[in-house]
């Protein structure tokens, strides 16, 4: 048992033995002592003090005297107000640091045949453009969040839904018709995503030109946005698309496939994978039927002009569209269908959706509709919300061709990494130099876009996000390979990792701390799994990095004539070599052996 939760079991025992009942674990707070005070961890005793009807400082000091009697890892104590900062015996560090060696998982938690199942959505792209900056933060969030829920025990199934018709990928189709001449991608060169992105951006380039034509000759704005013959040639595709219309359907699965095969090249790169991929083209029909089967019971309504309505007053919120005049359905349709079918496919306990923070009406919405459609699990729905990647020159249009590229973003980066690493890589292989220049490019993307407060909006600035120095990815491989390094010298001069250490050693305090500094990883994983929040291990593996290069400065390893110290160090230094790479890991991050 880790010290920290012995502590929280005893400080149980001592409310009970003391007052005469506990309060809930969950209510007791331990953290490391703030470096200003004597001690190793604190205990706040305000929780406390309903059951023991005494001040603070005589609650912590009932319970200080308990766990010093009755926890042998605890020496001492001192009373801060409310905080009982608690002082932690030396050779208990030695039992903690043998604890985890002895743990070939240590920090993760093993699922089991009981574990409740989750599936999580995320990437969630349409098929009339690439991947670009927005979806690599949802895909880094949606495959990190993946990792970390089966960190904590739980069973996930990795999931993607691909917006694969509607009017949008009716305008990249009918702009290829039109000016594309027969072109593909082997034809000139171009992944099969771009190339339809191409023809989406020529799509409202034409349209726009058509609108502003109208416009001068006098027609209203918005009339001249519906009249606009494109436009309207795009909505009598979409039509004949649901239709099942056979030339149209031909198209249509040519330019898919092209944009497939383009994701899937993406993806690869960014180390994204999936269990089950849904496509809307096979999910809508299933929410055109609930839809319908809602209408009949009254939970929605048809106007006069044959549109599908929910009335959502009671709940606060205005009416939602369900079903077009034309009979066509939108997105919300969509995802009823999709979610349906999900629990149909998966004996799911929990669903999260990893979009973006402009979704939340969406989903607020999804979640009461698929309630009163009567589905038990509706109002249990979790929408991982997300806050926006946002550019120095400003927010970025998939319709004006003005994002940054998914494909575009990874090979500057890989090629920043490079020129950063100048002389560092010049004894490597050539293949060596490109290995390396790719973990840490790809690495510096996806610490710098993680280690963020997901819920927040982020500044994405690549120059910063490559420096060797500071919170980012390649501080963190680099202070890797650097203890891998240390251990490959010593095995060079004969010395060995210890499988374990003898309780002989006095630790000095840095010591100590960077014992506690890693110690911490379960509760970071727990932590993370709990809020669905990467940033918890972004953070921790940042904080455990720079302690160890403070410690790295300050005390010999490999010159060290004690011949315990130096097998205490050997040993912690591998201990938390491999908690960064499983950090980093859950995080979907490579760390190289040597840099």
């Amino acid at each position: 048992m880790a010290i920290e939760e012995e502590i929280l079991q005893a400080t149980l025992a001592a409310s009970q033995k003391l007052y005469g009942q506990a309060p809930d674990v969950k209510a007791l707070q331990l953290s490391a002592t703030r470096k200003e005070f004597e001690g190793d961890l604190t205990l706040v005793v305000f929780p406390l003090l309903k059951l023991s009807h005494k001040k603070p400082e005589e609650t912590a000091e009932d319970l200080g005297k308990e766990l010093v009697a009755n926890v042998e890892a605890v020496s001492g104590y001192n009373v801060i107000k409310g905080f009982l900062n608690l002082c932690i015996s030396k050779s208990n560090w030695i039992d903690t640091v043998n604890s985890i060696a002895a743990d070939p998982h240590f920090g993760i938690v093993e699922a089991t045949a009981d574990s409740p199942l989750y599936m999580v959505e995320y990437s969630s792209p349409n098929t009339n453009k690439p991947l670009h900056l927005g979806h690599v933060r949802n895909n880094l969030l949606g495959h990190s969040v993946c990792q970390i829920l089966k960190a904590n025990g739980i069973k996930v199934v990795k999931t993607n839904i691909v917006n694969d018709r509607g009017i949008h990928i009716c305008k990249s189709m009918l702009a290829w018709k039109l000016f594309g001449n027969g072109e593909t991608p082997e034809s000139t060169g171009k992944k099969g995503d771009h190339l339809v992105g191409d023809y989406y951006v020529r799509f409202d380039k034409e349209y726009r030109a058509q609108v502003k034509d109208l416009v001068a000759k006098g027609m209203a704005e918005d009339d001249a946005k519906k009249e606009a013959p494109l436009m309207k040639e795009a909505q009598q595709m979409l039509e004949k698309w649901e239709a099942g219309d056979p030339e149209v359907r031909a198209l249509w699965e040519k330019m898919n496939n092209w944009v497939y095969e383009g994701f899937d090249k993406t993806y690869k790169r960014l180390g994204i994978s999936f269990d089950k991929i849904y496509y809307e083209s096979q999910t809508y029909l299933d929410g055109k039927a609930k839809v319908n089967e809602g209408l009949e019971k009254g939970v929605f309504y048809r106007r006069p002009d044959g549109s599908v309505w929910a009335d959502l007053a009671k709940d606060g919120l205005d009416e939602k569209l369900l079903l077009r005049a034309d009979g066509t359905s939108v997105y919300m349709t969509q995802d009823i269908g999709t979610a349906q079918q999900r629990f149909r496919d998966y004996n799911i306990d929990k669903m999260i959706y990893v979009v973006g923070n402009e979704q939340n009406y969406h989903f607020q919405v999804l979640s009461i509709l698929l309630d009163r459609l009567g589905f038990e699990w509706g109002k249990d729905l979790v929408h991982f919300s997300y806050g926006m990647v946002e550019l120095p020159e400003g927010k970025m249009k998939s319709r004006e061709g003005t994002v940054v590229d998914a494909d575009d973003l990874m090979d500057e980066m890989i090629r920043t990494a490079k020129e950063t690493s100048g002389d560092k890589l010049k004894d490597y292989s050539a293949e060596e130099v490109d290995n390396i220049a790719r973990i840490c490019g790809l690495g510096a993307l996806k610490y710098f876009i993680l280690k963020v407060d997901p819920r927040k909006n982020m500044m994405f600035n690549p120059k910063e996000s490559i420096d060797f120095n500071g919170n980012t990815g390649p501080f963190i491989q680099y202070t890797y390979a650097r203890i891998r390094s240390v251990i490959r010298k010593a095995a060079d001069a004969g010395l060995q990792v210890p499988a374990r250490l003898e309780a002989k050693y006095e630790l000095s305090e840095r010591e100590t701390q960077l014992v506690q500094n890693l110690a911490s990883f379960p509760q970071a994983v727990k932590q993370a799994g709990k809020d669905y929040s990467p940033a918890f291990i972004a953070n921790y593996c940042y904080d455990l990095a720079k302690a160890y290069n403070q410690f790295y400065h300050d005390f010999s390893i490999l010159k060290e004539e004690n011949a315990d110290a130096q097998q205490f160090r050997l040993l912690l230094s591998s201990l938390i070599a491999n908690t960064i790479k499983t950090g980093m890991e859950l995080l979907g991050i490579e760390v190289p052996e040597r840099m």
